[in-house]
């Protein structure tokens, strides 16, 4: 049982499918999707690779002073807008903005989960240009000739620690800070980390989430590593969570952003809490077989029930990782089902398929609005259920009949993360 009572009072989101909580939910309702082509790729190139990508969400209305975004890579933007639209919601200040200080800056925190950054292409070609000699890279001009061509604060772009730096600076937050970096587990183990520091009295308010953009052509070039969808030209269909005719998933790019506080202080301020983290767990298999992928899945179930107190019969539903792919969600669903038997399950992939570090935020955001609003929507793209996925898939919306849910992420490395929220 957790020692502190900790809450929820802010959240937000940039997602392919909407930025922020409202258009994002309209989205979900409508069963829209952010599944394209690449706009990286000319338009009548043949198969354009298909990704998920975030609309304009004009990171210049909130990087101040505006020139810091030359050192933000697109990763660091979409982390660093979407705690800064979650944390306006609070009404805190440490008094960065001229306003009257509401908490000591030493007593707010950052833990924001973010991916390996993939590098700009456009920023290195020039250094790559000037090694080039009769058509061969001249290895040797490196230091001498390359160097030169690059940006000196290039680095700064592409460190997964800057998201948490830059979010800490900007808030004048100074307490706890760190970046987990842990695919689709990233943003569940930011929210556990700042529960924990919550709990231990090193802080007041902590926010955290997660971030990623697999959009980016590094990424793409290594396509055989994610069991990726092939290309269609319905991107519409894919992918497909759980279904009979999964066929791989699908590279975006997403973020999102939760201000998590003591009950205590929530309560001392007057802000209204929305949901209250009731437990939480971490489980690694390291010996990396899918088969036992399974048995993380359904430790990780369990271990969140027993931390909370509860059973399965108290939560409403899961929200999976669900990434459509053969190996994952043969693996996830057997988990799920030997843990939690029948209970529905929720996966919102099929609206936008895989936004590495910043999947888990942008999932939890989707049952924290069903939650709020009382309608759970259809995972998109499960026409019918998979005979290797013996889970009761949410294909319809149904309406919202507890106030308990619990949410999952996995890594390709064995780990498994739980968090389970109660509606306030």
């Amino acid at each position: 049982m957790m020692k502190k009572e900790i809450v929820l009072t802010a959240y937000d989101l940039i997602s392919p499918i909407g930025v922020g909580t409202d258009e994002f939910w309209a989205a979900l309702c409508a069963g829209k999707s952010g599944v394209g082509y690449s706009s990286l790729v000319a338009e009548g190139a043949p198969n354009r690779p298909l990704t998920a990508e975030a609309p304009d969400f004009r990171p210049k209305d909130f990087v101040k002073p505006k020139k810091n975004i030359k050192v933000m890579s697109r990763d660091i933007q979409l982390g660093f807008v979407s705690a800064m639209m979650a944390f306006g919601k609070t009404g805190l200040s440490t008094g960065v903005d001229g306003a009257e200080p509401s908490i000591d800056p030493e007593r707010i925190g950052v833990i924001f989960g973010c991916d390996l950054i993939g590098i700009d292409l456009s920023e290195v070609a020039d250094a790559f240009r000037a090694g080039m000699s009769n058509g061969v890279y001249d290895f040797s001009t490196w230091g001498s000739a390359a160097m030169e061509k690059i940006m000196p604060l290039w680095m700064l772009k592409y460190l997964p620690n800057m998201p948490s730096s830059h979010i800490g600076i900007a808030l004048d937050a100074r307490g706890p800070n760190n970046s987990p970096t842990l695919d689709r587990a990233a943003a569940l183990s930011s929210i556990i980390e700042a529960a924990i520091i919550l709990e231990n009295g090193r802080a007041d308010v902590m926010v955290c989430g997660g971030c990623g953009n697999r959009t980016n052509p590094p990424f793409m070039s290594r396509a055989s590593a994610y069991e990726l969808a092939p290309w269609t030209s319905d991107p519409d269909s894919v992918p497909r969570p759980f279904d009979a005719d999964r066929c791989g998933t699908v590279l975006g790019e997403g973020a999102g952003a939760f201000v998590l506080e003591t009950r205590e202080f929530a309560e001392a301020r007057g802000a209204r809490p929305l949901a209250v983290l009731r437990g939480f767990s971490r489980v690694t298999d390291p010996s990396y077989e899918m088969a036992a992928q399974a048995g993380s899945v359904s430790l990780s179930i369990g271990t969140a029930l027993k931390d909370a107190g509860l059973t399965k019969d108290d939560l409403d539903h899961i929200n999976a990782d669900g990434m459509g792919t053969l190996k994952d969600d043969r693996a996830e669903a057997a988990g799920i089902a030997e843990a939690l038997g029948d209970l529905p399950v929720y996966a919102a992939k099929g609206h936008f398929g895989n936004l590495g570090s910043g999947a888990g935020a942008v999932e939890l955001a989707a049952s924290l609005l069903a939650m709020e609003k009382g309608s759970l929507p259809a995972t998109r793209n499960c026409a019918k259920i998979a005979d290797d996925c013996p889970i009761n898939v949410v294909r319809a919306p149904r309406a919202v009949e507890k106030k308990t849910f619990i949410k999952i992420n996995q890594t390709n490395m064995g780990r498994s993360d739980a968090v389970i929220f109660e509606m306030c």
